[in-house]
């Protein structure tokens, strides 16, 4: 059995999550993992800025200062989570790091920074990176990449879908056991992203809306969300992928603007819940448009699903389906992403493809990633 570390930086900014995990296969070829330890270290309000402005515009010296500032921050959440599980250097044959998008313009582009040479250098670790460019360059999407984690990783012996609530949410539907060939996956819309950033716009002094505190105080503006869901993206069938190039400052701002215009007395708790309740429209409306699978159940992931008032409103938009915390099922949800690159590093490593075209939309299955020697 071999350590492998992931690392992701996720569309919320809000920090790296980073993770230790040990794989094997099993007398049958199936691989186990082993989660060995988990950390998120949190942005400096310097270092989100810094990404933030980058996500908006920047000069070609500030993107080659961040590519190598965000390396060198990668590498230490990557010593830091090895640290926290005991392990050594020399036992971990890869680091799976999928730096922090910047843009993704999907079939035609994708572009993640966090130099892996950087990280390289201060671990003395090889290092597999830029997972996406291969799918798309095959005609795919380059995402979700976590699918081929949920199916190797996550299955059981009922249909299930894994809902992902980052920045984007991202639902991968795995079939009984896993089998690949059934797998599919796609991007439903906003995780938190527009959810933090009408925090942030409305309470400067907020950076998210800690437990749906905020949102469990207002109440809904039915009518935006209809407006909103009405965006050609919600109704555009798999494969799909979307990011902060379509939920930017921009959305954030008509969605505000929206809500005073339609209902010129709401409170900010109003239209905190407004777009929380819009996260959860899109991941019901994509589930009846798209989900044709007797699902019967669906594990909740990613900083979302630590919000208990976003949680309630899923719940409700789709019952009966059995609504868990993927915490309930196996470990901390915030790990998930983590391991699923360190998964992603491992199978290229192993010369085995980290796609699924059925998710992505790719030509046919990839070797995913580039190797940066240590």
């Amino acid at each position: 059995m071999s350590v492998y570390v992931g690392l992701m930086s996720g569309t919320s900014l809000d920090g790296i999550s980073a993770a230790a995990v040990r794989f094997g296969r099993d007398d049958t070829g199936k691989i186990e993992a082993q989660l060995l330890a988990f950390i998120g270290t949190h942005y400096t309000p310097p270092q989100r800025d810094q990404l933030r402005r980058a996500l908006i515009a920047g000069t070609a010296q500030e993107y080659c200062r961040l590519g190598f500032d965000l390396g060198t921050w990668l590498a230490d959440a990557a010593v830091a989570v090895l640290a926290e599980a005991g392990v050594q250097r020399s036992e971990v044959r890869a680091i799976g790091s999928h730096g922090q998008t910047l843009w993704h313009e999907a079939p035609h582009s994708t572009w993640q920074i966090g130099e892996a040479a950087v990280i390289a250098e201060r671990t003395g670790i090889a290092v597999v990176s830029d997972f996406r460019v291969r799918d798309v360059a095959a005609g795919g999407q380059g995402a979700p990449l976590v699918p081929i984690a949920d199916a190797m990783l996550f299955a059981n012996d009922e249909w299930r879908a894994l809902q992902n609530i980052g920045g984007i949410g991202n639902v991968t539907i795995v079939p009984p056991n896993g089998q690949l060939d059934g797998v599919r996956a796609f991007d439903t819309g906003p995780g938190v992203a527009v959810i933090d950033a009408v925090t942030r716009t409305l309470f400067p002094e907020l950076s998210y809306d800690e437990d749906g505190r905020l949102a469990a105080a207002g109440q809904p503006i039915a009518e935006v969300v209809r407006e909103l869901l009405a965006h050609p993206y919600f109704s555009a069938p798999p494969p799909k992928s979307t990011g902060r190039e379509l939920f930017d400052a921009a959305y954030v701002e008509r969605l505000v603007v929206r809500c005073r215009e339609i209902a010129p007395r709401c409170s900010s708790e109003d239209i905190v819940a407004t777009a929380t309740q819009l996260t959860a429209a899109s991941i019901a409306d994509a589930y009846r448009r798209f989900m044709p699978e007797p699902v019967e159940e669906v594990l909740l992931s990613g900083g979302g699903a630590k919000n208990p008032t976003l949680v309630g409103m899923i719940a409700q938009s789709i019952g009966p389906v059995r609504v868990r915390a993927f915490a309930d099922r196996y470990f901390d949800g915030e790990a998930k992403e983590a391991v699923a690159f360190a998964l992603l590093a491992y199978l290229h490593v192993s010369g085995e493809p980290g796609n699924v075209p059925r998710a992505t939309g790719a030509k046919g299955p990839r070797v995913l990633g580039k190797l940066t020697p240590a």
